[in-house]
């Protein structure tokens, strides 16, 4: 079975190479490099096997990019400190949603409205509306893209739907179709003004287990390649909207 490999960073400014590679699942490091072949070389190298590859990184990129710990510990956050994040960021709030449907949406009689019409209602006085309402026109941005299947599920189309409110207060919704997403983390998170990143953590049945808040820069900084390699291909919910109705 292939290994699950996330891309850790690069210093290259060209090709991307020399570069770090995380596996997922030990949570061992991939090192990139220019191979090492000159038989002079290799035979400095000690405890050298026969199946072993030897490459050359420049120092920075380990020390730039290289884990900081030797067992990283998550920093779990209640509700309301994940909810004060929306209150107390400086610029940018930003969200990758990737799951096929989510249980608190499901408990929404908002979705249980659309099930029945069609057409998701709105309050907005909410209080989420009224704090992203309140950001926004302070001049932050919010904003989200979606990954959609094809065609959509029910929940996902409940969302296209309630987008419109979001937009409403300022909230950037856009969507990419799941085999555009290529490349993408099969995951959710938050990422607020380039510099820390709420991972939200869920099980089987889409219920919301717990939220991880990352600092560590350079694992931040993979989230944020990630939001701006999904911001590329996406497109604004109502541009979205009307190449899934054909197929409705």
């Amino acid at each position: 079975m292939a290994r699950q490999l996330r891309f850790t960073g690069t210093d290259s400014k060209v090709d991307g190479c020399p570069a770090l590679h995380t596996d997922e699942g030990t949570g061992e490091i991939i090192v990139q490099g220019t191979p090492v072949t000159d038989p002079g070389d290799l035979a400095q190298l000690q405890r050298f096997g026969p199946d072993d590859a030897a490459v050359v990184v420049p120092r920075e990129l380990l020390v730039n990019w290289g884990p900081k710990e030797m067992e990283r510990v998550p920093e779990i956050v209640d509700r309301a400190t994940f909810r004060r994040l929306f209150e107390t960021f400086k610029h940018t709030a930003w969200r990758l949603e990737s799951r096929r449907g989510y249980a608190s949406d499901r408990q929404d009689p908002d979705f249980q409205a659309f099930l029945a019409t069609g057409s998701s209602p709105c309050d907005p006085d909410e209080p989420w509306f009224v704090n992203i309402k309140a950001q926004t026109e302070a001049g932050k941005t919010v904003g989200r893209v979606r990954v959609a299947d094809n065609p959509p599920t029910t929940e996902q189309l409940f969302l296209l739907d309630y987008a419109r409110h979001n937009a409403a207060v300022g909230e950037d919704i856009r969507y990419l179709w799941r085999e555009d997403a290529a490349g993408l983390p099969a995951e959710d998170f938050w990422i607020f003004d380039s510099r820390l990143v709420a991972l939200l953590h869920f099980d089987d049945a889409d219920n919301l287990l717990n939220i991880e808040l990352i600092t560590e820069p350079a694992e931040v900084v993979q989230y944020a390649i990630v939001r701006d390699a999904a911001m590329h291909n996406a497109v604004p919910f109502d541009q979205f909207a009307a190449q899934v109705a054909p197929t409705e």
